[in-house]
């Protein structure tokens, strides 16, 4: 991260690693903070600090991160050839102590998840992603999916969506998170 010092001179703030954010509810996912606004943006800074205190910004706030995404699991090792993979249930207890967790690390990410349509959401964000390595599916909704090898970008406007690693390796995205408006009802 870049700076200015009390002299007007460009520094580097901070060149330090990012620890990835891990949760048990999300296995395999790392999440990696790297900077974030609200309200309006001002440069240079002097003493530049991210506001990541929630995971998605608030009005005219943006977000800058990674995502890596571990590959999804073909088929558990005694099922059936082509039978659906499914997730050990938790119980009540176990998952209510992943949920909490997930709150505290990374606030209100797991609230745009929809609880029947496992990793669907839809944000009130206009979001730029990049696969950085490894192959990613985006999927939309009556479950259709686009490929999206290394280096795709894409332009995210708010429709309802669940990233997929059909890969054998995890998949990286960069995003850039921006805060949006709602159009007005019947617009």
């Amino acid at each position: 991260m870049t700076g200015v010092d009390s002299t007007g001179t460009s520094i580097a703030h901070e060149d330090a690693p990012l620890p990835p954010v891990e949760l048990a509810i999300m296995p395999g996912v790392q999440m990696f903070q790297v900077w974030g606004t609200e309200g309006p943006l001002s440069s240079p800074l002097s003493d530049p600090k991210p506001d990541n205190a929630v995971f998605f910004p608030g009005p005219g706030g943006t977000r800058f991160g990674l995502f890596r995404l571990p590959p999804e699991d073909s088929a558990e090792p005694d099922a059936e050839p082509g039978a659906e993979p499914h997730e050990p249930s938790a119980d009540a207890a176990t998952l209510e102590s992943q949920v909490a967790e997930a709150e505290a690390k990374v606030p209100g990410l797991l609230g745009v998840f929809e609880p029947d349509a496992p990793g669907m959401h839809r944000t009130r964000s206009i979001d730029y992603v990049i696969v950085i390595e490894g192959d990613l599916w985006v999927e939309l909704d009556n479950g259709t999916e686009i490929h999206l090898p290394p280096g795709t970008c894409v332009v995210q406007n708010g429709a309802r969506h669940g990233w997929r690693n059909h890969g054998k390796v995890p998949a990286t995205l960069a995003y850039v998170i921006l805060d949006a408006q709602q159009p007005a009802q019947g617009h």
